[in-house]
């Protein structure tokens, strides 16, 4: 296929020279009928752009014709079978991917660091989870993905089990064995899921770790937002191979997606595959250059750490790690990575990432320039030299990596609609959690609905939400209560 091609954006330049007159959907009328003021905020070209994906791109009888070529041209650049567009992230995608291998009332194993979405499909789906645990790095207190042993050795115990998902990279840019862990399924006859949603990245640079089309993987669910040139939300998902019936996943997207896509996030991700094709190893290869400088230069920063792919990776931790997360040990300044990364966007414009207890991660991607990385090392710079003025953290009560996996008492969908009431977070253990409690970011649950609660947990979340940590999913955000199963 012609890669120098971008149907939806070529789609879109016919549609503004015809100059059509819609009596159909968005309200808005291409913004005649925004107010001033929202246009002067968001610009015309935003509304002028917004128009329906049947009607607007493609005629009655052509439905998805020009998002279908686009979605091919994504395939062939990566090397997939099938590309499927999402304009309702890969939180959405990572469900359809779920529902295409394991059904209500089936197994699924699953790394238990994944994301929430993936907790939001169980409770969907009535999937039964068999959660395979992370490697857990007792120096850093972080969770890298689970081995190939770790799933080989789940499946051996759950032979009935229809498949497998895997989180990788992680928030943190740590890697999974792919192929490792695609050997195990395969050698199983059954399919490997990928949440690649931090990887978009990956299939245009040799120096990147490996992607899960290359790897084996059968589903491989991105986001392009994330460390691509995307809009928010836009996410792709490629399938590979004949464990998963491009029909079925095609079907369960469908049972899940919109009916009214955002052709503007169409348009960013076909752009962004021809940039990719076009230019990707030249702006990739520049951001690991810069990626490496950063790392050079932030570790000259007084007490800060920066982690090196050697503490990541190895024997019991991580397979691999993307460069383009840089993670920054703030610890000896005295503060946490919560304050830290407050004190840098309140005091110098400055976001960052993942922050947890003693971290903040910067992510680089093609964006960013020497500008952008001199401002950055300016920025820390600064917290170094305001960090003695800054109050102590909060301690963290860090339970033991072991103390963290909580045991699944019920199926979370069970769990989750089950009759349930608050309880005194200090009363809680013991009892069965109705609710999905997650640190934000990375966005990993620590507990979910079904698993029993311990006193370990329900500290960790108390100590950490004093300390700054985020908790947004939870009902009571004083995190005084939680919800639990009701008991007789």
């Amino acid at each position: 296929m012609d890669q120098s091609q971008a149907p939806v954006l070529e789609a879109l330049e016919v549609f503004r020279r015809r100059g059509a007159l819609l009596f159909a959907p968005p309200g808005h009328k291409q913004g005649r009928g925004v107010d001033p003021r929202v246009l002067k905020a968001l610009g015309s070209d935003v509304f002028a752009d917004d128009v329906l994906a049947t009607g607007g791109l493609d005629g009655r009888l052509r439905q998805r014709h020009v998002v279908l070529r686009a979605e091919q041209l994504m395939a062939e650049a990566v090397g997939a079978q099938d590309t499927f567009f999402s304009t309702c992230g890969s939180s959405l995608s990572v469900k359809a991917a779920m529902l295409a291998v394991a059904g209500p009332g089936e197994k699924l194993l699953i790394g238990r660091d994944a994301h929430k979405s993936v907790v939001s499909g169980l409770i969907l789906a009535g999937i039964h989870p068999v959660w395979v645990d992370p490697s857990w790095d007792r120096n850093l207190h972080l969770a890298h993905p689970p081995s190939a042993d770790a799933y080989a050795e789940a499946f051996a115990a759950h032979p009935d089990a229809r498949g497998a998902l895997v989180t990788s990279p992680t928030p943190y840019g740590t890697c999974a064995d792919l192929a490792g862990i695609a050997d195990v399924c395969h050698r199983a006859g059954r399919p490997l899921v990928v949440d690649e949603a931090w990887g978009a990245h990956l299939p245009f640079h040799p120096q990147l770790p490996v992607w899960a089309m290359d790897a084996g993987a059968d589903v491989c669910v991105t986001s392009v937002h994330k460390m691509g040139a995307g809009l928010e939300q836009g996410s792709v998902f490629h399938r590979q191979g004949d464990l998963v019936d491009a029909h079925v996943l095609a079907s369960r997207a469908e049972l899940l997606d919109t009916t009214s896509p955002s052709v503007l996030l169409y348009a960013a991700m076909d752009g962004w595959r021809r940039q990719m094709v076009q230019e990707g190893q030249r702006l990739l290869a520049a951001a690991l250059d810069l990626a490496e400088r950063v790392r050079h230069v932030v570790a000259g920063v007084d007490r800060l750490h920066v982690v090196s792919r050697e503490e990541l990776c190895g024997p019991g931790l991580a397979f691999d790690a993307d460069p383009l997360q840089v993670m920054i040990d703030v610890s000896a300044l005295g503060i946490s990575g919560y304050q830290a990364a407050d004190w840098l966007y309140e005091r110098r414009g400055v976001g960052v990432h993942v922050s947890d207890h003693r971290r903040i991660t910067a992510q680089l991607s093609l964006a960013d320039d020497a500008e952008t990385a001199d401002t950055l090392r300016g920025a820390l710079e600064a917290l170094s030299q305001a960090a003695e003025a800054i109050p102590a953290p909060t301690p963290v009560d860090l339970p033991d990596p072991g103390e963290l996996r909580l045991s699944q008492a019920m199926p979370p969908r069970s769990a989750y609609f089950a009759a349930k009431r608050a309880v005194p977070l200090d009363e809680a253990a013991g009892r069965v959690c109705a609710e999905t409690l997650t640190p934000y970011p990375p966005g990993i649950p620590a507990a979910l609905p079904g698993e029993e609660l311990t006193d370990a947990v329900l500290k960790y979340l108390r100590t950490g939400h004093e300390a700054g940590m985020a908790i947004p999913d939870a009902v009571d955000a004083s995190l005084a209560t939680v919800l639990v199963v009701e008991q007789p």
